[in-house]
């Protein structure tokens, strides 16, 4: 007996997954391992948003909000430090070009 769990996407990772299909910039197989779907997944969702359109894909999606949040939370806190190193880099270089002149 399996003990495998199934995973809930989105409506919006679908689209999204099935427009990066669409682009053609990857081949299904590759998406498909970077996303983490399978790749038969990836043509079931094409299908449905061709045949159904807007009205594709009407659940809410199950993914775990807190693990979402902690994820925003430590992506913010990453850029918010980015900024000052890149604050920091730029008045180096102001620094360092007026000293050369």
């Amino acid at each position: 007996m399996s003990t495998r769990k199934r995973q809930v996407f989105s409506p919006e990772f679908k689209r999204e997954a099935v427009a990066m299909l669409g682009k053609g910039d990857k081949d299904a197989s590759q998406l498909a391992r970077e996303l983490g779907v399978k790749r038969t997944l990836l043509y079931k969702w094409k299908d449905e948003l061709e045949a159904h359109g807007s009205k594709a894909f009407p659940g809410q999606g199950k993914r775990n909000p807190q693990a979402s949040n902690d994820e925003t939370a430590r992506l913010r806190a990453e850029n918010r430090r980015l900024q000052e190193e890149n604050e920091i880099l730029k008045k180096a270089a102001i620094y360092f070009a007026k000293e050369s002149e």
